[in-house]
């Protein structure tokens, strides 16, 4: 971080300041009382904020009376938000009164807030309270600096002033600490559990099915980062496989049903916004060389003009990988593409498959078993050196070979080669 200051006295004064000191050539306590009674405070260079952040980081206002070390301080503040990389500021002392310019270049990397339990307040209470204790914050806080953790003391403050449990905190989201996707911040201390799940927006025929997979919510604890991963896992595909491939759902909220000191009931809603619904107009395959495609198309069970099942198209895309692997591409992939028509609410699949090289079998070892099963299952494994290797042969043999050996727990290891050939390892562990 660079700071700059070089005040000017206009007509009166001209000044140079650093970070070290500063020399003058007239002293400003021979100007009237009136020439630091602040005027006008502007700001250039930000992209992030108005003058009134800024006037509201720092304390200053117009009619406020300021001198040089109140600027010094502002500019530390400034500074220790992390909002900026570069602050300078000029200041003007006339007989009517002082202003100030800020020259400011905004941080780089800026990510957004997330609430996660804070069940007593809308997201929009939350965000006003913040703002009015932390004038620079505006829904995101930059990455490095001091502002995650005013945002975090200023909502501990909010539960105080409404006598509400719990410690503040907050996790960076994301795999970079030093540049996260965002920061989220959450209660500890009172147990936050749902009591029960709704839903709006939803039509009567999935309706039902919602609410079915929402009873296994019940009881569980109250925090959005885990209720968006389950959304997407228990709600979603209700969607997708009745062919609405935009379903989307709002961020659940929170109604509190009881407000205990130490547990608490909240009653949750999911908004659904289902989209489009689009029928299946075709499947293009592309790439396909040793299995016709129409032998694909039978493998991915995809029915044409009903509505077009995700779910159902991803399992057959699945399907075929595995197809692969049992003719020796072990390396095969296979990339579908939806082309969306909107205007007709149809859904064409483009199914591209690049198979790669076909692999053969290499050696197999057998670990684990004493050295007469070993060999018999060595003699057993029909799947020679140099044969085209297939990916399902192993689990085949193992659904046998456990008839003869019992119940023993079983790695599958394949190593490929750079010859394209694989060698198999099966290393048995008894479970008695």
């Amino acid at each position: 971080m660079r700071f700059f200051a070089s005040p000017a006295y206009f007509l009166v004064i001209v000044c140079l300041i650093s970070v070290t000191g500063f020399a003058q050539t007239k002293k400003a306590k021979e100007l009237p009382a009136a020439a630091h009674q602040l005027i006008s405070v502007t700001v250039t260079g930000s992209d992030h904020y108005k003058s009134e952040d800024v006037m509201g980081a720092t304390g200053m206002k117009p009619g406020d009376v300021v001198n040089q070390d109140d600027l010094k301080d502002a500019a530390r503040i400034l500074g220790d938000s992390g909002a900026f990389t570069d602050i300078a500021y000029t200041f003007e002392y006339s007989p009517e009164g002082t202003k100030i310019q800020w020259k400011l270049k905004d941080a780089a990397h800026f990510v957004p807030v997330r609430f996660e339990n804070f069940v007593w307040f809308t997201d929009q209470q939350l965000l006003d309270a913040v703002h009015a204790s932390v004038r620079l914050f505006h829904g995101e806080v930059p990455a490095q600096g001091r502002m995650a953790d005013q945002v975090s003391e200023a909502l501990q403050v909010l539960l105080a002033q409404k006598g509400l449990p719990g410690n503040v905190d907050y996790l960076r989201v994301g795999a970079d600490d030093a540049s996260p996707e965002a920061l989220a911040y959450s209660v500890s201390g009172p147990s936050i559990a749902i009591r029960n799940v709704q839903f709006s927006g939803a039509g009567p025929e999935e309706l039902p099915l919602l609410q079915s997979a929402g009873e296994n919510l019940q009881g569980t604890p109250y925090m959005r980062s885990t209720l968006r991963t389950k959304a997407e896992k228990m709600f979603l595909p209700i969607y997708l496989q009745r062919g609405y491939l935009k379903a989307s759902f709002g961020e659940p909220q929170a109604k509190v049903v009881s407000n205990d000191a130490n547990e608490i009931s909240v009653d949750t809603t999911f908004t659904v916004v289902p989209g489009r619904q689009y029928q299946l107009q075709a499947i293009e395959l592309s790439g396909e060389r040793d299995l016709s495609a129409e032998t694909l198309k039978k493998v991915m069970h995809a029915t044409l003009n009903q509505p077009a099942n995700a779910l159902e198209l991803n399992d057959g895309v699945a399907a075929i990988k595995q197809l692969y692997g049992t003719r020796g591409h072990l390396e095969a992939s296979i990339t579908c593409k939806p082309e969306i028509d909107d205007a007709n609410d149809t859904v064409k699949y483009q199914v591209h498959i690049s198979e790669g090289a076909v692999y053969k079998m290499g050696d197999l070892e057998i670990l684990g078993l004493d050295s007469q099963t070993s060999s018999r299952l060595q003699n057993e494994w029909t799947l020679h050196a140099g044969d085209t290797y297939d990916s399902s042969y192993a689990q085949r043999f193992l659904n046998q070979a456990y008839k003869e050996i019992g119940d023993w727990r079983v790695r599958v290891e394949e190593t490929p080669n750079e010859d394209h050939t694989v060698d198999v390892t099966l290393r048995f562990d008894s479970q008695r």
